[in-house]
């Protein structure tokens, strides 16, 4: 017996100056981190956490509100999966107005009707690629006997009518790919190329056209040719209101091997029923009227006639192979399209400021203090996110626990051998994730703003801090 509670305690002494060891070398990495001149105007915080048991291992600085870049994609992914569910699908709906005939002639409408789905006409699954969604579409047109339309193909952004721009997103990211606004009825992740024709330095950068075609849309360049190692600083702007003319601003540097830069398509819903209406025309079925969406409707003050015969549902991924890719590249459409697929779960309107309202009543039944979380979307791409380092680290900790917990921890990509999402934008750099420490998982947030310098600089002395954890 004797022997047997010495042996307990001698294991609970090693364990506590094993963890008295690990609390004092991160204090001196943070003291060291805190301290260094790229941050000697900037703020920093650090949350490190027993995963298993939430017991803390580390603080500073822990309830600083700071902007958390991407890493806020963890959240949104957490909060997802426990509000849908890991096999939670997105559904678009293909239908018609009307009446058809014997003949095969539609007098009517084709209706896209959109449910939300980012991944529609993503390259990203083999099942979702443009074509194989075309040929769907087509399969079940033919299959009902259409073969000849009179009337227009039009998108239907269904339930998504106000709000496609999360609060708090600048004028400058909303036209590239990255900035592209949540719709009903999403396509190619709303996203197109533009190509560049380059020339020598200073000199204005020309549109060789763009992939796929769009040419519904016109250009104007005022990008410039940037020099070498400059890299890519262009910047496509949607179009003003009531205009169809984009504009590149910025420079691109000579050395950079794309000569493309990706920008938003204006009007998604809009482009997948022109997509549909020019593969019908191609194989055979007449079309009479122009393609045409939702947003284009309103702006006629007109509505679009609900379909009355249903063609085909086609089906997302199911929610893990998206938070897959949401985390593994950082797709703030994804999030954004998760955030407005919790709200409407919850009977709301599919914005973000609801969404976002969502998110923190779900964590603040949770115990977690919503005003820890002055958040306004669900990708982190606006500056004025802020969060701490101690309700993420506490978030992260909390789906340990899950029966989902692999899929969200596999989303997760590797930087400095450590399995976590990272985050930046001007002037912030993130990371939150899990390390193993001697046989005990850890969950860990670690937030820099406003540090001078080198992004790649920073980062280093970031890592040497997380090495720690190793």
């Amino acid at each position: 017996m004797i022997n047997c509670t010495a042996f307990v305690l001698l294991f609970v002494s090693e364990q506590l100056y094993a963890q008295t060891s690990l609390q004092k070398r991160l204090q001196t990495a943070f003291t060291r981190l805190q301290t260094d001149e790229q941050c000697k105007y900037g703020s920093v915080s650090v949350t490190v956490l027993d995963a298993k048991t939430g017991e803390m291992i580390f603080g500073g600085n822990p309830d600083m509100g700071l902007a958390p870049g991407s890493t806020l994609k963890t959240v949104t992914s957490i909060t997802a999966f426990n509000l849908l569910g890991k096999d939670f699908q997105f559904q678009t709906q293909v239908g018609y107005t009307g009446t058809l005939t014997a003949d095969g002639t539609l007098t009517g409408d084709i209706i896209i009707k959109g449910g939300g789905d980012p991944t529609l006409g993503s390259w990203r699954w083999s099942t979702t690629k443009e074509n194989v969604v075309l040929n769907t579409m087509v399969a079940a047109l033919k299959k009902a006997g259409i073969k000849k339309i009179n009337g227009r193909v039009i998108g239907d952004n269904g339930l998504y009518t106000k709000q496609s721009i999360p609060d708090g997103w600048i004028w400058q990211d909303l036209g590239t790919y990255y900035g592209a606004g949540i719709a009903g009825l999403c396509w190619r992740e709303n996203q197109f190329d533009i190509l560049l024709r380059t020339g020598s330095i200073g000199n204005t950068i020309g549109i060789a056209g763009t992939n796929p075609e769009t040419n519904y849309l016109q250009y104007k360049s005022e990008l410039t040719n940037g020099a070498a190692k400059t890299g890519d600083q262009a910047y496509p702007y949607l179009p003003a209101f009531g205009s169809k003319v984009m504009y590149l601003r910025g420079t691109y540097a000579i050395d950079q091997s794309k000569k493309r830069v990706s920008a938003a398509i204006p009007d998604p819903a809009f482009d997948a029923a022109l997509r549909l209406t020019d593969t019908l025309k191609r194989i055979g079925i007449t079309v009479s009227g122009e393609p045409q969406s939702s947003i284009m409707l309103a702006e006629k003050n007109q509505t679009v006639t609900p379909a009355t015969t249903n063609l085909t549902n086609i089906l997302s991924p199911n929610l893990s192979k998206i938070v897959y890719w949401l985390n593994q590249k950082s797709v703030n459409l994804y999030a954004e399209q998760l955030l407005a697929a919790i709200s409407l779960k919850t009977g709301k309107t599919p914005t973000a400021t609801d969404g976002v309202n969502v998110v923190k009543a779900f964590w603040e039944q949770k115990g977690i203090d919503k005003r820890s979380m002055n958040i306004f979307d669900g990708s982190g791409l606006s500056p004025e996110n802020h969060i701490t380092t101690s309700t993420m680290a506490h978030i992260l900790q909390s789906a340990r626990k899950e029966a989902w917990f692999d899929d969200f921890f596999d989303s997760l990509p590797i930087y400095n051998d450590m399995k976590m999402k990272s985050g930046s934008i001007n002037s912030v750099q993130a990371y939150a994730g899990f390390q193993t420490h001697e046989g005990r998982q850890l969950c860990f947030s670690i937030m820099v703003n406003n540090y001078s310098g080198a992004g790649s600089a920073i980062r280093e002395k970031m890592f040497r801090l997380l090495d720690e954890l190793k």
